[in-house]
């Protein structure tokens, strides 16, 4: 599943293409992704002028010059194709512009899904309202961490993946994050104290910022707008490399919890 930096990587990409331009074909080419495609997208937008492309979690947000904001997720395998020469059978939805350029949503497993908000309410877009902040906004701190974690006795792995503490942090950055802070994954996070709670802050910042400017991982589908792959995977510490060496040494373990892979030194994490 394309995490944040896939994500901010996306909508960095259709920014180049929409920001500013006006939309000329709004054609979604089936009723439902992972739910109901709203009946009146195309009349909303057609004729709209893009004014803001920004991101919130996993979402991508498309404003416009007319009130409505055009919300995405890519599901299990989103992704934009810009300047397609033609249609595939899963490009379920297009944009055309009046300067010409063509983008479609491509989504095979169709666990995306579109969502279409007045602008000056997106906040209040049901998803977000159960959110906790942004892993790269000023609000994500470790006092505001220790504080979310206080009394918890579920492992730090779980509790960083529950959108309801940080908002957008998926499996492959938060294993990775772990391992440089050097935390295990199963430690209670109620427990975690604050020095080490400002190091796996630092950490979360830290990987995450470096796979945007990597554009991302490359997972299965996913690719960005401009088809390119991301190429952070090329950096993983313990993501996918069970068995191999941690960069302290050790041996990197895997194990399943709560159907998730989980990648790990027991050299360097504790």
């Amino acid at each position: 599943m394309p995490e944040l930096p896939e994500v901010e990587t996306t909508v960095a990409g259709l920014a180049q293409v929409l920001d500013g331009q006006r939309l000329m074909t709004v054609e979604p080419r089936r009723a439902d992704l992972r739910w109901p495609i709203p009946v009146d997208l195309r009349q909303r937008l057609v004729g709209a002028t893009v004014t803001a492309l920004w991101r919130r979690a996993k979402y991508g947000l498309i404003g416009t010059d007319r009130g409505d904001t055009l919300i995405f997720h890519l599901g299990m395998s989103g992704r934009w194709r810009v300047d397609p020469e033609s249609l595939l059978v899963h490009d379920h939805l297009l944009l055309e512009t009046l300067s010409g350029r063509r983008l479609a949503l491509n989504d095979p497993r169709r666990f995306g899904s579109l969502d279409l908000v007045r602008t000056d309410a997106w906040q209040a877009f049901a998803p977000f309202t159960r959110m906790g902040p942004e892993p790269l906004g000023p609000d994500f701190t470790a006092a505001y961490l220790q504080s979310a974690l206080a009394g918890r006795t579920s492992p730090i792995k779980a509790a960083l993946l529950d959108q309801r503490i940080v908002a957008g942090l998926g499996n492959i950055y938060v294993c990775e994050a772990l391992n440089i802070a050097r935390i295990a994954p199963g430690t209670l996070s109620g427990r975690i104290g604050g020095a080490r709670l400002a190091r796996l802050v630092a950490a979360i910042r830290a990987v995450l910022a470096a796979a945007i400017a990597a554009g991302g991982s490359t997972l299965r589908d996913y690719a960005r707008p401009d088809g390119e792959l991301g190429y952070f995977s090329k950096q993983w510490r313990v993501y996918g490399r069970a068995g191999e060496a941690c960069p302290c040494g050790g041996i990197v373990t895997r194990r399943v919890d709560g159907g998730r892979s989980t990648f790990h030194c027991r050299s360097c994490q504790r």
